[in-house]
């Protein structure tokens, strides 16, 4: 199995971006990542602004996937993400939900055992290892790792994870997958900009669907189909992930149109992936029965 290291990485997804690694079809490889601050952050001493925004949210990458071809997707099982002993949470008074609540930065080092993440003496969560930044090269523009479009990129949805499959547009020759900015837990909306950020190992499948069968990116798992959107605005990326899984209800499930937009104000729900990046990330959760009452199944 292929493994692309950690200092292969890239800062923007560009459709100039040189491939590190090639890969075919239905290959397995191993993203090895730093966390969203370069590992550079190491003790409760140092800050998010020592850091610098030159070295936030690296993405190891990209990879050449053989066949991939401007409007095909790619399929990208998540097999696999194995984490570090500790994670680290750095916030800064000016940036996120709760800005202007505190007056100074702060970081945090949280340790993790056995499946836990230890925030403090009195408070424990199990751990939920996801991808924060996983994408593809647009077609014809550079976009920040740190922000999210329809090409994926910093879309910090928490279902993100092993078990999971993500489908992602194919804008380019080869489609140039990146990835990084592993979590180990993060709730939805990340209020203060950065979940429990810690280096990792990513293990996936890549495959190249030819075509694109669904709105992308387009996210399922064992329970729910989900369709992600980010917009300038949470109203604008949440309308959006909503058309977008009414649209694959209606062109791929075959619904008719009205009753798929009554279903999903009865059976499906809509939720904040972020609201802390230059682009606000949502995502509409659908039932997988539903599918099985259709019997659709996904490529």
């Amino acid at each position: 199995m292929k493994k692309i290291v950690k200092e292969t990485y890239i800062l923007s997804m560009s459709p100039t971006n040189k491939p590190v690694e090639t890969i075919a079809s239905g290959e397995t490889v191993l993203f090895e990542t730093y966390d969203c601050f370069s590992n550079e952050i190491k003790s409760e001493k140092d800050f998010f602004h020592t850091v610098g925004w030159d070295r936030i949210n690296p993405a190891t990458g990209p990879v050449f996937v053989k066949g991939a071809s401007p409007g095909d997707t790619i399929k990208v099982d998540i097999l696999d993400i194995k984490i570090a002993h500790q994670g680290v949470m750095s916030i800064t008074p000016e940036m996120g939900a709760l800005a202007g609540c505190f007056a100074q930065e702060k970081t945090k080092i949280i340790s993790i055992k056995e499946g836990m993440a230890v925030f403090n003496e009195t408070l424990q969560l199990p751990i939920n290892p996801m991808i924060g930044v996983i994408g593809t090269a647009p077609f014809d523009e550079d976009v920040p790792t740190g922000t999210p479009k329809d090409h994926g990129g910093n879309m910090d949805c928490k279902r993100i994870r092993k078990g999971a499959t993500l489908y992602l547009p194919v804008n380019v020759d080869g489609a140039l997958l990146a990835m990084g900015d592993a979590h180990a837990v993060m709730g939805d909306g990340e209020v203060v900009i950065c979940g429990l950020e810690i280096p990792a190992e990513i293990t996936v499948k890549v495959t190249v669907i030819k075509g694109q069968p669904y709105p992308l990116p387009f996210l399922a798992d064992d329970e729910y189909v989900m369709t992600i959107a980010s917009s300038e605005t949470l109203d604008e990326a949440s309308k959006r992930a909503t058309k977008n899984m009414h649209t694959f209800l209606v062109n791929e499930v075959k619904m008719e149109e009205h009753e798929a937009a009554m279903f999903l104000s009865l059976g499906a729900d809509l939720k904040i992936c972020q609201i802390v990046d230059p682009l606000m990330t949502a995502r509409m959760e659908l039932p997988t029965w539903v599918l099985e009452k259709y019997n659709y199944k996904l490529v």
